[in-house]
């Protein structure tokens, strides 16, 4: 049915689509990023983001503000447009909405798990988790001992229930087995969306099938880079690598045997869209790399928006709006001095070097 969207589509999808397209006219601009660097203060940010879409959700906050203040805000604003969607949608749009945020729902388990593993409190843990990634049995967590009653126990009832029967081999909870169930539910995961995409054919499983393979590579880069120098074997590492994406299979087989960083870049030069990615890194330099991926996550995120009469916009807002709040985070509320940020008006979106 590729190419017959537009006959059916604004039934009941048209009218979100625009919505969402309104939406993303309201990402922060070039000046928006300007203007931030100017900044001296968190009120000076806060005045700044007054007459950006950001404005009606800070202005209310008394100072002196702190820097979890306003990404709760930014991020509350972010959490009501998606519930406003979820709440306007109808099938098999409201799943695939669903779907977005299933890989919140695993950073927040994790994070419940380890956190109770370290003997954190687990309200102060509650308070970091992703409001998108929320479930009603996520505070029982906590009672967890291993595997078998983390799944039996609380996530059963949760949409996960069915990513999690690969990790309930494993019976201990410790920090090793902990980063492999976060990879094996984020594996399970994103082919599960996968297929669900390729089932809605169109527009929607073209876009989506490549925005979904890029993430499956990168995930699979980022695993082969962390577990050098580990205790996960080959074979291991392998099974952590989702079964799609532009890698698989030859691509996994070779980074599967990787033992450095130079090899990793040597794997990944044969495939033309991310020799441009690793030709920006010196041999043996692997600190940038997430500022290349994330550029070329933008840009694809960009040009899912160039075609109309399909749910891959959905996912691309998403996305580019947490990568907007990150920016916040990294680049004006914290600490760290970061060298790339997104900027996006109605015609472009780049990556550039710190304005002076």
């Amino acid at each position: 049915m590729y190419g017959f969207e537009a006959l059916t589509f604004n039934i009941h999808g048209g009218y979100l689509e625009a919505i969402v397209r309104g939406y993303r006219s309201g990402l922060l601009t070039a000046a928006d990023y300007n203007n931030l660097c100017q900044c001296e203060t968190l009120d000076d940010i806060k005045m700044h983001l007054s007459a950006t879409e950001y404005g009606s959700y800070l202005q209310n906050e008394p100072s002196p503000l702190h820097t979890t203040t306003i990404v709760e805000k930014c991020t509350l604003k972010l959490v009501d447009e998606y519930k406003h969607m979820l709440t306007q949608a109808t099938e098999p749009l409201s799943t695939f909405l669903e779907y977005i945020t299933y890989g919140h729902m695993i950073d927040n388990v994790v994070l419940i798990v380890t956190g109770t593993l370290h003997e954190r409190d687990v309200q102060e843990l509650l308070e970091k988790c992703h409001p998108l990634g929320m479930f009603d049995s996520i505070a029982t967590l906590a009672i967890a001992q291993n595997m078998r009653e983390l799944y039996r126990l609380v996530l059963v009832d949760t949409p996960l229930a069915p990513y999690f029967s690969e990790c309930i081999t494993s019976e201990d909870l410790d920090d090793m087995n902990i980063e492999i169930m976060r990879n094996t539910l984020y594996k399970a995961y994103l082919e599960d969306f996968y297929r669900f995409c390729q089932k809605l054919g169109g527009a929607t499983a073209e876009i989506m099938s490549d925005l979904l393979a890029f993430e499956a590579d990168r995930r699979a880069v980022n695993i082969t880079i962390n577990s050098i120098g580990t205790e996960l074997t080959r074979d291991d590492r392998r099974k952590l690598y989702s079964n799609f994406g532009l890698l698989y299979p030859y691509g996994h087989e070779e980074l599967a045997v990787c033992e450095d960083m130079d090899q990793v870049r040597g794997a990944m030069e044969k495939y033309p869209p991310y020799q441009s990615i690793f030709s920006k890194l010196s041999y043996g330099e692997s600190q940038i790399l997430d500022k290349a991926f994330y550029e070329e996550e933008v840009k694809r995120l960009c040009l899912a928006f160039e075609q109309q009469f399909h749910y891959g916009v959905f996912f691309a807002y998403m996305r580019l709006r947490e990568q907007e709040i990150r920016n916040l985070i990294l680049k004006y509320l914290g600490n760290l001095k970061l060298d790339f940020y997104f900027e996006f008006d109605s015609t472009r979106i780049d990556f550039g070097e710190e304005p002076q």
